[in-house]
């Protein structure tokens, strides 16, 4: 019974290993995330591209949505936001389709990183994660009207202390008032 115990743990634990790992290195530290492609194929073989094209190098974590900076918000929510930012930049980047929490099973719990977006089908460069529980952004959920939540595709495995110091940092109106830079978001398996 031992040895079976054994040899399904090595199983387990090579299953996991198996997930893409990508490395997001900031200014302030460096973040990794594991990323669920098998859950969430579109979602996460899109940032794994942009990530391979050098298309976050120089990007930048701009947005940090905290229970003290949502005064008009009745559903609030805790998130750090990055990416290209400027308009001019995310539009040269083609929408992919949306990829309900109902549909791939992966929930905004704390760590999660997802792709923010307007209308489903919109997401493009964009993603933010989640710090603490964030169930009004699943499937459902009522921080956007439509009721269709956000995409999330992976989530921290190291580097949540980042996040949380990013996320604390100041900002006017939800923008940080000195945005962090993204050096550049690498796989590293």
């Amino acid at each position: 019974m031992k040895n079976f115990v054994l040899a399904f743990l090595l199983v387990a634990f090579s299953a996991c290993q198996n997930e893409p790992i990508v490395e997001i290195q900031t200014t302030l530290g460096n973040i990794q995330v594991e990323l669920y492609p098998d859950k969430a194929p579109v979602t996460a073989k899109n940032f794994l591209h942009l990530a391979d094209e050098g298309v976050y190098r120089n990007a930048e974590f701009y947005r940090t949505v905290r229970m003290n900076n949502q005064p008009n918000n009745q559903v609030k929510i805790e998130v750090i936001q990055g990416g290209l930012f400027e308009d001019s930049l995310v539009d040269k980047i083609p929408p992919i389709p949306h990829e309900t929490t109902k549909q791939t099973g992966i929930k905004h719990k704390d760590g999660v990183i997802s792709m923010a977006r307007n209308a489903p089908g919109s997401a493009s460069s964009e993603f933010f994660i989640c710090i603490g529980d964030q169930p009004e952004l699943d499937y459902g959920g009522k921080r956007n009207p439509d009721g269709q939540g956000f995409a999330a595709f992976g989530r921290v495995v190291r580097g949540m202390d980042i996040v949380k110091k990013i996320q604390m940092l100041p900002d006017s109106g939800q923008y940080l008032v000195h945005p962090v830079k993204i050096l550049n978001i690498t796989r590293l398996k």
